[in-house]
Order: structure tokens, then sequence, then C-alpha cells
């Protein structure tokens, strides 16, 4: 049957800063791999607990306030890596 629409359903996930509810694929994953490594996983299939961002930096700063990705990843989280997110961001929104 070509030429038909499947009903395929997107994947939302909530943003750590703001709460809205988003499409997986427009946002940005935070995985905690099994090492307590923190990484910016842009493929969003990393093996690890993850939690997930709007691409603003508003909604960064958000969670930093809230400590959004901290309940979310359960840990911890140092400036380097807000700083880091800060930076991937930037880096992105100018490509």
């Amino acid at each position: 049957m070509k030429g038909t629409t499947t009903n395929r359903k997107i994947p939302m996930r909530q943003c750590v800063g703001c709460g809205q509810m988003n499409e997986k694929r427009l946002m940005y994953r935070v995985i905690k791999t099994p090492e307590n490594e923190l990484l910016l996983d842009k493929t969003g299939r990393k093996n690890g607990r993850g939690a997930y961002i709007c691409p603003q930096e508003e909604c960064l700063q958000k969670a930093v306030k809230s400590k959004g990705l901290e309940r979310s990843l359960k840990m911890q989280i140092p400036s380097e890596v807000y700083e880091s997110l800060t930076e991937e961001m930037k880096q992105s929104h100018e490509a």
C-alpha cells in the first residue's frame, strides 16, 4: 500500500526545565552512564538514565534553578556540566 500514511505514535518527553511536553527528537537528552558520567546524548540512543531538556537556554536555566536535572538523574550535577550544556546549545544554534 503505497502512499498511505501510518499512524505511528510520536514519542513525547517532558522538559526538566519548563515542564512542557515536546517531541523526543526535538529535545536534548542528558544521560548518566552506568559509570556515573554525564553526557549530552545527541543520538538519543546511548545507554544510561536520561533526562530531556528543550533546546532553549531559558529551559536550561530553569532546570538549574529548580534542580530538575539533579532530580531526574538522581545525582549532584557539577557546574561544569551546566557550562558544557550551555556551550553545546550555543554551538547547535549557530550551526
